[in-house]
């Protein structure tokens, strides 16, 4: 048995318990920034164990979300998720079935479409009986506008605490960022208005939709087939579509090429827009207002506790380089940030 994985006696026993079978190896497969994936063999069969970090200041119930999520997919036959074999809210692990597969390097036509067809499985779930029975808001989900302002104000008051320990950091807040906010804080509450939208409103019920939250190619496997799995449904829950396919289209893990984009942003208004609820003009308005989002996002590295959970999660990386490469990243975001007209038109 491999003994390169940290703990491995710990996931031994822990798997044992689970499935009550014998393990027969180990092999780490995702030190991630957050959870821990191993590609377990046991009983003949091969499975993830994944490890949901502990709760520290993030209170949410990462490992509860993940398994009532992927339950409601296999009871409603979505077939291209993994499927729960075991879990232990007490030790914080789940054990799925293993999904052979590999890394989304190249983003092909084909992969937007599949991306597109599984939204509009997930969307069409909200009718079923057992979808409207999952009462989970998504991961920070974004009802208003002014919450996405909130949420903005929030990350925001949290770096600047951080601001005299690191000076470039809040001349970056404060020179460039602070006045942009409210540049685009202004337009996103006067595009809204024009179209028939308030700002503040929350999103009715009915206009809400079942997402992944974390949803991209970063979590995707593509199988021997060509076919993509999708993983990861640690944050899924009732959201405004819009933030989900804004966090598509600015994500900086996996950025999409502009004709990408652009086929992306189509199908989902095909999926979300049918109803007359005003998606498209919501996603327009407010689309820059997730690009200064994903910015703060990128600059985690910076807050202590968000770095401790990193630390656990295998980072190896001095917490200064971290930082500073993250505040790099930061800014070159947020120095393409556009209109999502233009971020459609060179498609």
């Amino acid at each position: 048995m491999s003994r390169a994985a940290p703990a491995v006696d710990a996931i031994v026993a822990d798997v044992h318990d689970l499935i009550g079978v014998s393990v027969e190896t180990i092999e780490p497969v995702r030190s991630g920034r957050n959870s821990r994936v191993f590609r377990v063999a046991a009983g003949g069969e091969c499975y993830a164990f994944k490890q949901y970090p502990a709760a520290g200041d993030d209170t949410r119930d990462r490992l509860g979300t993940e398994i009532e999520a992927l339950r409601l997919m296999q009871r409603l036959g979505v077939a291209n998720v993994p499927r729960v074999t075991a879990a232990d809210p007490v030790r914080r692990c789940s054990l799925l079935s293993w999904i052979d597969g590999a890394p989304v390097t190249d983003v092909l036509d084909a992969d937007i479409d599949a991306a597109a067809t599984f939204l509009a499985t997930l969307h069409a779930m909200r009718l079923d009986p057992a979808g409207r029975a999952f009462r989970r808001p998504a991961s920070e989900a974004c009802l208003s506008g002014r919450e996405v302002e909130t949420q903005i104000r929030r990350r925001l008051e949290a770096l600047r605490l951080r601001g005299a320990a690191d000076p470039d950091l809040a001349r970056f807040l404060e020179t460039l960022f602070a006045p942009a906010l409210e540049t685009l804080l202004s337009r996103a509450a006067r595009d809204m208005a024009a179209a028939g939208l308030d700002f503040t409103r929350l999103l009715p019920q009915e206009q809400q939709s079942l997402v992944p939250s974390d949803f991209g190619f970063h979590n995707c496997l593509r199988r021997a087939d060509g076919t993509l799995a999708f993983l990861d449904f640690e944050y899924f829950g009732w959201d405004d579509p819009v933030k989900l396919v804004a966090d598509v289209l600015h994500h900086p893990g996996t950025p999409l090429a502009p004709r990408h984009a652009s086929r992306f942003r189509a199908a989902a208004v095909a999926v979300y827009g049918g109803n007359g609820d005003g998606f498209a003009a919501r996603l327009r308005a407010l689309y820059p207002l997730f690009g200064l989002r994903w910015v703060l996002i990128l600059l985690n590295e910076f807050l202590p506790d968000r770095w401790r959970q990193r630390v656990v999660a295998g980072e190896a990386e001095p917490w200064a380089q971290a930082k500073a490469r993250q505040l790099a990243r930061a800014s070159a975001l947020f120095a393409r940030l556009a209109p999502i007209e233009e971020h459609a038109a060179h498609g």
